[in-house]
């Protein structure tokens, strides 16, 4: 037992674990500690960044000290972090007498069950851990699973309002719980418990995160305006004549999408020339509108593609610990690529490259990038780099890396994908996350906007929704009308503004394996709603110059253009309660109607001078506001001298 000071880390050693305590980057302090006594070098994702650090022993304890961050680790186990000498994280004990601060139980090998518990604080708040349908802003007194589902995105890190985050650098299935009488993080299977505490405002965090976990790039210009997509456009005729209706309309697009089963075989990764003759055509013609074209793909592959036999003799498949490989049911039984691999990430981008990038397709879909499984035991899952219940949270990063890796070695910058997932580090392949398959519904869309602003919070500033709601929406409803306008004003304040959806009323006239479902553009909902869309897109269009400079901002310094409240406004206590308006840049508030049949919405204005949009009226912050918005209304605020107000009198 006993401390050591080396290279400005501590180091200790006991029975039965072996801890160490180094400064990872700005205001950044790395804890490690593994039961079988020896720390193993495992980053994952994370990039360590070289900080000033002072290191030294005491009696019956040794302090680490880097920037405002201070950490204290005693003989029996115990940590403590201070920030500018405030305490703000505490390690727990579970045991009488304190006697274990880390909880461990093997699995056999080298891999263990482990969980750390921390002491509450009262009155304290988290945001974070990715997106998840929930009505939840703030996280404290929930529990959430660490796992990717279809609509779930893991991402292990937090915001507390006592000025950390908190990066659990586990990719493993886990746990998370921000209880009342007690935090704590629990891992599923691990060699070591590996965490970071990041000292900071939301601000400050959000860049040293970011530099730790990497930046996301710059936004192609064509990915800042409106996105058409519906599930799904059969034909390239069909696709082309949406696109010409636009461009006779008069209407910006910049993106156009082929959704999925456009494929000869799931796994083959190719159009089918009986419904797209000429894909090299389609994308000229699209091209020459001005509109880029993206595709999706799956990683379900079965025995019938051609791709199958190569894939499965060389090892780029998912295996699984007992029974078939084939994990997913869509259709026949479907195994998974294993996109950890290296080598099936370079002979699936090959394939991806000859079939759809040589042909002009400018940009990829990732669906099912969790991947999804059924039933979700991701214990079953073997991938090259583990066990699933070790590494699966690593699966769409590698996923988005795929593609990023391909399009660079062919000299492209405008790198760009589409993920219904992600992890920590994946938003510096291009990823651009969206929340998955969720529900036609108001009580939908208002767990959408607290998951964006939780997702905000993860270091991932490239983030967007099904315009409407994914299932359930019948486009003649007087509901569905009402709710599409409402959506639309909450993408338009998206990093992304994208319409999709699987809407009812399947056309089945082709014998098609996947029929389209009903319409989905913007003359779709009545002549009503196609007014009030129209106008927001030319909105969109008017609003690209601040868009383009905040896409920016979050590329260079990791800050996120759709953010809470109390990003901007940390010492506002009310502000960690807002769930439900938010910052949209330096210089935009706004507060999205939520509730079906709801005109009227409270809004509170932080410190400062505030411009409301609509009529130019100002309003003193620091006070509550009772404003109204019909549908064809927003309620959307304006800091005053902003240059961006003039754009909201086009």
């Amino acid at each position: 037992m006993g401390f050591q000071i080396r290279d400005d880390k501590i180091f200790f050693v006991r029975a039965g674990e072996a801890v160490c305590l180094s400064a990872c980057g700005k205001d950044c302090i790395r804890f490690q500690a593994a039961p079988s006594g020896r720390l193993t070098e495992q980053n994952w994702t994370l990039m360590p960044q070289q900080a000033p650090a002072k290191a030294w022993a005491e009696e019956r304890r040794a302090v680490l000290e880097t920037g405002s961050m201070r950490a204290e680790l005693y003989e029996n186990g115990r940590t403590v972090y201070y920030r500018d000498g405030k305490k703000i994280l505490e390690e727990l004990s579970e045991l009488t007498f304190d006697a274990q601060y880390r909880n461990w139980r093997n699995k056999g090998s080298d891999l263990w069950t482990a969980r750390v518990s921390f002491r509450a604080v009262e009155g304290e708040h988290f945001y974070g851990l990715g997106h998840e349908p929930t009505d939840c802003f703030d996280l404290k007194g929930c529990t959430y699973d660490l796992r990717h589902l279809n609509s779930k995105c893991s991402i292990p890190f937090v915001y507390s309002s006592l000025g950390y985050g908190f990066l659990w650098n586990q990719p493993s299935t886990g746990r998370c719980e921000l209880a009342n009488n007690r935090t704590r993080w629990t891992s599923d299977a691990t060699r070591q418990v590996d965490y970071v505490v990041i000292g900071g405002e939301p601000r400050q965090v959000a860049g040293t995160l970011a530099d730790l976990t990497g930046h996301a790039p710059k936004m192609p210009e064509w990915g800042l305006g409106f996105w058409q997509c519906r599930l799904r456009y059969e034909t390239q005729e069909e696709v082309l004549s949406v696109a010409r209706r636009y461009k006779e309309l008069g209407i910006p697009l910049d993106v156009i999408v082929i959704d999925y089963f456009h494929w000869t075989e799931q796994g083959d990764y190719r159009f089918d020339p009986k419904y797209w003759p000429d894909p090299k055509a389609m994308t000229d013609e699209l091209h020459a509108m001005g509109v880029k074209l993206m595709v999706s793909m799956w990683p379900t592959i079965n025995e019938h593609s051609e791709n199958y036999a190569h894939m499965l003799e060389n090892n780029m498949l998912i295996r699984t610990v007992s029974g078939s490989n084939r994990v997913f049911d869509f259709y026949g039984p479907q195994a998974e690529i294993d996109a950890t691999n290296p080598e099936t990430r370079t002979y699936v981008w090959q394939r991806l490259k000859e079939n759809y990038i040589d042909n002009g397709v400018d940009l990829l879909w990732f669906d099912e990038a969790e991947p999804e499984i059924h039933p979700e035991h991701f214990d079953n899952l073997i991938f090259s780099i583990g066990n699933g219940s070790e590494v699966a949270l690593l699966f769409p990063y590698y996923y988005a890396q795929l593609v990023h890796d391909g399009l660079k070695q062919m000299g492209r910058d405008d790198v760009l994908t589409l993920s219904r997932c992600a992890y920590l580090g994946a938003q510096k392949f291009g990823n651009l996350v969206w929340s998955g398959d969720i529900p036609s519904t108001f009580e939908s869309l208002r767990m959408q906007v607290k998951s964006g602003l939780n997702m905000a919070m993860c270091g991932v500033p490239w983030w967007t929704t099904d315009i409407g709601g994914f299932y359930g929406g019948d486009i003649h409803s007087d509901y569905f009308q009402e709710l599409i306008v409402r959506w639309f004003q909450f993408g338009l304040f998206c990093p992304v503004m994208r319409l999709h959806g699987s809407r009812d009323g399947h056309d089945r006239t082709r014998d098609i394996l996947e029929p389209t479902g009903g319409d989905n553009e913007l003359w779709s909902f009545g002549d009503r709603d196609f007014a009030i869309l129209r106008d927001l897109i030319f909105l969109r269009e008017r609003l690209r110059p601040y868009v383009r400079r905040h896409m920016d901002i979050a590329s260079e310094t990791g800050v996120p253009i759709m953010r809470p409240m109390f990003f901007d406004y940390p010492d506002d206590e009310t502000c960690y309660g807002l769930g439900e308006q938010y910052l949209f840049g330096d210089d935009i508030l706004f507060a999205p109607i939520v509730r079906q049949g709801q005109t009227n919405h409270r809004v509170y204005l932080p410190q400062g001078q505030w411009v409301f949009a609509r009529d130019g009226k100002e309003y003193e912050g620091g006070q509550w506001v009772e404003m109204t918005a019909q549908l064809d209304e927003m309620i959307v605020f304006v800091k005053k001298g902003a240059q961006v107000l003039e754009v909201f009198r086009g």
